[in-house]
């Protein structure tokens, strides 16, 4: 199964695609889809259309996991986010290509267990699950192979992300929200 994942924005759209046979996470390609802000947002929205519409036609992906929009406190910004994510499903959609949205809270959930865990915590699992030596550069590449992985999770195991009957309570030491990097790894020995 071959699945891209994406991380949608204006400036910078992170993509990165992943096999998965037999269990084993294989790498593809990641990168970034960059814009340049002298442009109008009508040319960067063609920019992201046309690079995306070339990646999608070169990989040939299975299915397309792309993240939720989140709570801006600036609402331009969420605006051209949204824009820039709907011409991504309009590539996607254009291509025939299946589609799935998960929420930043279900990214973490998904890759970390823990819908608290730090944006390095992500990172990290991500470089764990494709046992790289180092974690992928830039984050939003980084952040869209957890996309990626997390959509990859959900269809191998029937994940339903609606329904918390399937996480697992952690328990902190700390009277904090988070997690310490002690805990943390215990957590992936576990």
């Amino acid at each position: 199964m071959r699945v891209i994942g994406i991380d949608p924005g204006t400036a910078i759209v992170g993509y990165g695609i992943i096999d998965y046979n037999k269990n084993k996470y294989s790498i593809v390609d990641y990168g970034v889809i960059l814009t340049s802000k002298d442009l109008s947002n009508e040319e960067r929205l063609e920019i992201v259309y046309n690079e995306l519409d070339k990646i999608l036609k070169k990989y040939k992906p299975e299915f397309m996991a792309i993240e939720d929009l989140f709570y801006f406190k600036n609402n331009k910004t969420v605006i051209s986010v949204a824009q820039a994510r709907g011409v991504i499903l309009l590539a996607g959609k254009q291509n025939n290509i299946p589609m799935s949205s998960y929420t930043p809270l279900q990214v973490k959930i998904g890759i970390t267990g823990y819908g608290k865990a730090e944006k390095k915590q992500v990172q990290l699992m991500v470089q764990k699950f494709l046992g790289l030596s180092e974690i992928p550069k830039p984050d939003d590449a980084a952040d869209a192979l957890a996309i990626c992985i997390t959509h990859i999770n959900s269809l191998s195991s029937n994940i339903s992300f609606t329904e918390t009957s399937n996480l697992k309570k952690i328990t902190l030491s700390s009277d904090t929200n988070k997690i310490s990097l002690e805990e943390y790894k215990k957590l992936l020995k576990k």
